[in-house]
């Protein structure tokens, strides 16, 4: 099959997102989950930090992963042939989906051809957007995660918080008392430390690869020249996955195409620094169609569109589709570090949840997104492949929906600032008419804000203060000194 060469659109978990802030789930305190995200992103930013300043070419790393992610963006067909024809002459059969529920559909079907009724899954971005999970259940078939915080996530009946530590949410008594509660082979006195739950868990996923007949994953990386997959882990859960099994289906977004193996030296020291803090991955896994006698014998791979077509064709938000899942911009950003990442109501938070998730399922089902940030520029200044993130989100805040009065008012606003007259003399009006009203305030509460305003205004002062002008402005204080 062709790959899609028309805008195709979403369809994957992207949940409606609550308004900001806001915490994770209620059972979880406020005051857990900050504590909990604040050490995290700080070691986190720490780590990285220090492997970052002993790589003298870093800024060059970063431009030449830039490259490359926008040379795959302008040839993506042609590349995507190339890697069928890769993958293909590999031994591996390569589907086609475009949304969804297509996807979901493909790997049904699979499953049910292989004789199977379980799958055992490397932790996967991709089949958390296409609801993979809820597919296969509604299916008759048992997903099984085997990364440890996914399994946490899946067991607790939860939704990831973090795009690298999907369980940061947790503390180790509620974990300890997820696995008593819903894994049957939990020692009768796990204790809360972690070794004993990592033990609990380890030997819990044991049975499951040894017994397991089909695995699913994603992918990191998909090399269009030799047809390779990649997947990168620290716990290696996905190399059971990826050995073990007869059956491997792989899910795969368009935009993880590399044109050639060597590019892989580039994003191989970018991704561990951007992500954990590392040189590199304890396991770094690859895998190109079949190899009789070795690992799994029937090779799929899932190419899924659901939207990136429709982003590949907006030339300022396309650079989204660049993003390789470090989540280096989640770990600097000040909103998701007081909102955590349930409130993003969608399976990328963070910054790049903010610029991707809306334009994967439209802007207007994703509203309040592109809101979701200070534009401080930090996420900019930490991205490994130089996403401009604060560029993006002001570009979607355009095209969301705004109610016909705020339309009117940016308007005006508009006409009386393209004028220095104009705006020189809405000054000076805003002045007379708020002077006595500042200066009242000033005498009462020391600041010219005013707290409580009628509605509509209200919805301004419900969560800041309106600053009423100040005596003079800056040319006039100036021109006086």
């Amino acid at each position: 099959m062709n790959p899609p060469v028309a805008p195709a659109t979403g369809g994957g978990r992207i949940r409606t997102p609550l308004p900001f802030p806001t915490a994770a789930k209620p059972a979880v305190a406020d005051t857990q989950l900050r504590a909990n995200l604040h050490r995290a992103t700080r070691t986190i930013r720490a780590k990285r930090a220090r492997v970052v300043d002993e790589v003298p070419d870093w800024e060059a790393l970063r431009d030449a992963g830039s490259a490359i992610k926008a040379d795959v963006q302008r040839r993506l067909p042609e590349l995507l042939e190339q890697f069928e024809a890769s993958a293909t002459a590999a031994g591996a059969t390569v589907h086609w989906a475009r949304d969804a529920a297509e996807a979901c559909r493909i790997v049904v079907a699979l499953t049910r051809a292989a004789g199977a009724d379980e799958v055992v899954k490397v932790k996967s971005m991709a089949t958390q957007e296409i609801e993979l999970n809820e597919a296969l259940e509604a299916a008759g078939i048992a997903a099984y995660e085997t990364d440890l915080a996914e399994l946490i996530v899946q067991l607790g009946d939860d939704t990831p918080s973090h795009i690298l530590v999907p369980a940061i949410h947790y503390n180790r008594a509620q974990i300890r008392e997820i696995f008593q509660r819903r894994m049957a082979d939990a020692p009768a006195d796990l204790s809360d430390e972690p070794a004993a739950l990592a033990e609990a868990a380890r030997a819990h996923l044991r049975r499951r690869f040894l017994s397991a007949r089909v695995a699913v994953s994603g992918a990191n990386f998909a090399v269009a020249d030799t047809g390779t997959l990649v997947v990168v882990e620290s716990e290696g859960n996905g190399r059971m996955c990826l050995t073990l099994p007869e059956t491997l289906i792989s899910v795969v977004g368009v935009e993880k195409l590399l044109p050639t193996f060597t590019d892989l030296e580039v994003f191989l020291q970018l991704l561990p620094r951007s992500s954990t803090g590392e040189r590199m991955n304890p396991y770094t896994s690859m895998w190109t169609g079949v190899t009789p006698g070795d690992g799994p014998q029937d090779v799929h791979i899932v190419l899924v569109d659901n939207g990136r077509s429709a982003v590949l064709a907006d030339p300022v938000g396309r650079p989204a589709l660049s993003c390789i899942r470090c989540s280096a911009c989640l770990n600097v950003c000040p909103v998701y570090e007081r909102a955590g990442g349930h409130a993003y109501g969608s399976v990328y938070p963070g910054p790049i949840g903010a610029i991707l998730s809306p334009q994967l399922t439209g802007v207007a089902d994703n509203a309040s997104l592109p809101y979701a940030s200070t534009l401080c520029g930090a996420c900019y200044d930490v991205c490994p492949v130089k996403i401009n993130i604060p560029e993006i989100l002001v570009h979607l805040r355009q095209q969301a929906p705004h109610p016909p009065a705020e339309r009117a008012t940016m308007r005006v606003l508009s006409w009386v600032m393209r004028s220095p007259r104009r705006w020189a003399a809405a000054l000076r009006l805003a002045r007379a008419g708020a002077g006595p009203l500042g200066a009242y305030r000033e005498r009462r509460t020391g600041a010219r804000t005013l707290r409580r305003l009628p509605w509509p205004a209200s919805a301004w002062t419900r969560s800041r203060d309106l600053p009423l002008p100040a005596p003079q402005t800056f040319r006039e204080w100036w021109g006086k000194q």
